[in-house]
């Protein structure tokens, strides 16, 4: 017995297939107007190399999905100009999350990426069991699904980035050292709270997560990146031709425990000398800091209060932060230059507070790198700054949400159901 599924017959293997190739050309229309612009049905078939009547017919179902809209007449046309195609933003929304060592983060977006809530609340989720803190999140969550709600939408998919180490498949936080958290089932729990969602859950790596936040679709500099995330602990991502290289089991890009001193101090992760004890915030303020009653040392200031008081300090020239500067830009360097002999990425990105003291340490980690690549010029790559700031995971995991959509438009229901077969 055949099925019909959004208009396509699935009688058999071919059926199957052609809904395959259906939705894979959908995703190619969709993502060519993302990252290329908008433009006419017929410029659109011939920068895909598809026929005029193929095209046609998927804008017309991805306009029926709400995903993209017709506007004015193309400019420049020879002969009758054609109509644009263009994205439309309220077509889909993503939703973003993000737990952290000292907060908790929503951020949701619409398909052309526009930001359309944020939420953020600081807590020490260190002091706080798993439970605690998904209740905390759920908070936020439920706040920005009301927001969403006022506009008339769901989103499509919600990702939930973590600081650790996360099996994507079952939505675990396997390990998260400075969280305190071990095998902590976070899809489930969360599911627990919200019930059934009506849309897709996923976790993942907040570094992963920040590293998407850099690769900046349609930007060529930006598809082969390696982003070092810096916060109390050290994380990174890895992308590769635009995409993100997860590994094996979603564990790439723990940069942070690269042993780089063996007799070094220990890492929250148990071991010794990793390159988070040398890079890590929580390092940078013990050396920038002249005694325990100074104030970075202080618990009523937040980190990014903490970062913006060392780079004030460093402006005024004070000798003890500037050295300390010095010393983290340089295992910064070191470490950079080890990732570039493996990966020989085009750019490193530094994020989250790396980036807010990046032109403060730039000499130092330039200059290492190049010293420490066997490659002449560094192999190419260069050292980027984020300008996202401690925002970068939340940023990540809301594009990775409304990413889903791009990969597979028809996770959005047509508001014009068709039956007939289209070739």
């Amino acid at each position: 017995m055949s099925q019909v599924r959004d208009g396509w017959s699935t009688t058999g293997t071919g059926g199957a297939d052609q809904g395959t190739v259906r939705r894979a050309n959908l995703s190619l229309v969709l993502r060519s107007l993302r990252e290329d612009g908008a433009r006419s049905r017929a410029r659109l078939a011939a920068d895909l190399g598809l026929n005029k009547a193929t095209v046609s017919s998927l804008v017309t179902e991805l306009r029926e999905r709400g995903l993209v809209r017709e506007g004015s007449a193309e400019r420049g046309a020879v002969g009758r100009p054609g109509t644009i195609v263009e994205i439309d933003g309220a077509g889909a929304y993503g939703l973003g999350a993000e737990i952290n060592v000292h907060h908790v983060s929503t951020r949701a977006v619409d398909l052309a990426g526009a930001v359309v809530s944020e939420r953020r609340t600081s807590v020490d989720t260190r002091g706080l069991e798993p439970d605690e803190v998904v209740d905390r999140l759920v908070e936020l969550v439920q706040g920005t699904l009301a927001d969403l709600a006022a506009l008339g939408a769901a989103p499509v998919a919600a990702v939930v980035g973590v600081a650790g180490l996360v099996d994507h498949d079952r939505g675990t936080v396997s390990v998260a050292a400075n969280l305190g958290w071990q095998d902590v089932a976070l899809a489930s729990l969360l599911r627990a709270r919200l019930g059934d969602p009506g849309y897709l859950l996923e976790v993942d790596n907040e570094a992963n997560l920040a590293a998407v936040a850099e690769a900046v679709p349609g930007d060529p500099e930006r598809r082969d990146i390696l982003v070092i995330h810096g916060e109390v602990g050290i994380g990174g991502g890895i992308v590769a031709d635009g995409r993100p290289l997860a590994g094996r089991r979603g564990y790439a890009g723990e940069f942070g425990h690269m042993v780089v001193d063996r007799d070094g101090n220990r890492c929250g992760c148990g071991r010794t000398g990793c390159w988070e004890t040398v890079i890590g915030l929580s390092h940078l303020i013990e050396l920038a800091a002249a005694g325990e009653d100074d104030l970075l040392r202080s618990p009523l200031i937040d980190l990014e209060g903490k970062v913006e008081e060392i780079t004030r300090r460093a402006a005024a020239g004070d000798e003890r932060t500037l050295a300390a500067l010095s010393e983290v830009g340089r295992w910064v360097g070191i470490g950079a230059a080890i990732l570039t002999n493996v990966l020989n990425p085009g750019m490193i990105v530094l994020s989250g507070y790396l980036g807010e003291i990046g032109e403060r340490i730039r000499p130092e980690v330039e200059s290492e790198l190049v010293a420490g690549v066997l490659a002449p010029d560094a192999g190419g790559t260069r050292i980027a700054l984020s300008s996202l700031g401690f925002s970068a995971a939340v940023h990540g995991a809301a594009a990775v949400a409304i990413d889903h959509v791009y990969d597979d438009p028809t996770l959005v229901p047509r508001a014009v159901p068709t039956l007939e077969v289209m070739s």
